[in-house]
This record gives C-alpha cells, sequence and structure tokens, in this order.
C-alpha cells in the first residue's frame, strides 16, 4: 500500500539549540507496522510527538498524504493520526467509556455531544480489547496496564488511518502484550498504518515490516525489519553482543550476551 506519513529531513531541539536527534527522513505505509527502536533517552518518543503534530520541530516537515501537518486544523490531525501516549493522566475523575469516547471528538461537532452511536463505537473499542468491563470504572483508579488498554481503546475508537503508539506493551503483563501485539498486527493487516516506539527488538522482528534505528542523535538505519535488525547493527545500537536466533516455528528472537 501507499505511503501516508512522511518524515522529512526532520531535527527537534527543545531548547532550540540542542538537537535531541537532527535530519531524519523516513516514510510510514498503510497496511504495515513501523517500530522504532533506540536506548533510553535517543527521542522515540519525541519523534511520536512530532509526527503526530504535538511537538513543532526545529528542521523539516512531517506530511500527511502530501500536506503538511503545520498547515492542517487539529481537527484535520485527529481524523488521520490517533496517538497513544505511554501514560495518561487526567485532570478531572472520568470513567474508563468516558476516556474512551474522547476519541470521538474529531467527528463530533465543536458544541455537540457524542451520540448514541459515538458511545457503541467506544464499547466496541473497548470489547475488542477484552476490557468492557471496565467501563463504568474510574480512569483514576486503573492500574497501569488498564489505562494503558484504555488510551488504546480510545485511539481505536477515533477511527483514525494513522496510528502512533508509544511503548504500546510498556506497562501490559505478558498476556496483555501478546494480545495488543496481535491486535496491532490486525489492525495494519487490515490496512491501517502503525508506528510504535519499542524497547524490545523481538517485537520488531515479530510485528513490523520496517524499522527505524534512533542513537547518538541521528538515524542509524531504517528499512525492511529483517534486514536492518541483525547481530552487528543491534550490538552496535545497544553497546553488548547480541545474537539473532530463529525458533523452529521460525519466529526470531534476540539473545543477550552480557
Amino acid at each position: 500500500m501507499g505511503v501516508v506519513l512522511t518524515v522529512s529531513n526532520l531535527t527537534f531541539a527543545y531548547d532550540g539549540v540542542n538537537p535531541v536527534w537532527s535530519d531524519i527522513t523516513l516514510e510510514v505505509h498503510a497496511g504495515e507496522v513501523l517500530s522504532v527502536l533506540g536506548p533510553n533517552g535517543t527521542g522515540k518518543s519525541t519523534l511520536l510527538r512530532c509526527m503526530a503534530g504535538l511537538h513543532v520541530p526545529s528542521n523539516g516537515q512531517v506530511t500527511i498524504e502530501g500536506n503538511k501537518i503545520e498547515k492542517m486544523s487539529r481537527k484535520e490531525i485527529a481524523q488521520a493520526i490517533a496517538f497513544v501516549p505511554q501514560m495518561h493522566t487526567p485532570v478531572f475523575s472520568f470513567t474508563a467509556i468516558e476516556v474512551v469516547v474522547m476519541g470521538r471528538t474529531a467527528h463530533i461537532g465543536m458544541f455537540a455531544s457524542p451520540s448514541t452511536s459515538d458511545y457503541s463505537i467506544a464499547e466496541q473499542a473497548m470489547e475488542t480489547l477484552g476490557i468492557l468491563d471496565l467501563a463504568k470504572k474510574s480512569y483514576n483508579e486503573t492500574s497501569g496496564g488498564e489505562r494503558q488498554l484504555i488510551l488504546f481503546a480510545r485511539a481505536l475508537a477515533q477511527e483514525s488511518r494513522i496510528l502512533l503508539l508509544d511503548e504500546p506493551t510498556s506497562h501490559l503483563d505478558f498476556g496483555n502484550q501478546a494480545r495488543t501485539l496481535v491486535l496491532v498486527r490486525k489492525l495494519a493487516d487490515q490496512g491501517l498504518a502503525v508506528v510504535m516506539t519499542t524497547h524490545f527488538p523481538d517485537h520488531a522482528l515479530g510485528f513490523s515490516e520496517r524499522t527505524a534505528l534512533i542513537a547518538d542523535g541521528t538515524l542509524q538505519g531504517y528499512g525492511i525489519t529483517d534486514e536492518k535488525l541483525n547481530p552487528k547493527i543491534l550490538s552496535r545500537l545497544y553497546g553488548l553482543p547480541i545474537e539473532v536466533c530463529t525458533l523452529e516455528a521460525g519466529d526470531k528472537v534476540c539473545i543477550a550476551r552480557a
């Protein structure tokens, strides 16, 4: 499928002087998962926020289907992109279903209230993630893992064509990690363009067509996942020997030799 989001020569500096990273160029394709890998503090989350139009880059540009993101309205961006942060703390106490239905904002008029249809879409999103039983629970009283799934449900309810996931499995137990990654793969197979940051090369090897590697303020590599995630590149990226092993079923896993 075609390119839906393009990052061109992007540079970002919080202070306007010292770049977190510079000259990043990559493409996001419909029907594919792009994983962003790199050590802690390399600016993976910052890159996602620039893609979502939440940070203004120091140089370069982000385009959505040929449209410069800085020229688009917040509603237009929200209709195109759903962004799931690592963590979110609301100012007011909402129920989980109210948080999820907030994803419908891009489809509701400025002074309109969510309709029965909007709540139905929100409930379906929660059911897809197996958390409909949390619907009436206060969001502030949910666990970190439950919040992560609620935010994911909010993104699904948004019905955007690009999904940006910042460490989508970071607060989840093993079972929910697996379920979430399978859902991510399913959404991409249905035509969505998905970008996810992760600390786990195994997740990229198992679920993404393309991978971007960020370290030392630059894009260290970008391309087909199986080509970019080899022992030499991974060992250099993380600073210790890493082997890539193929299991009997054909899946690949990484093993670090500290």
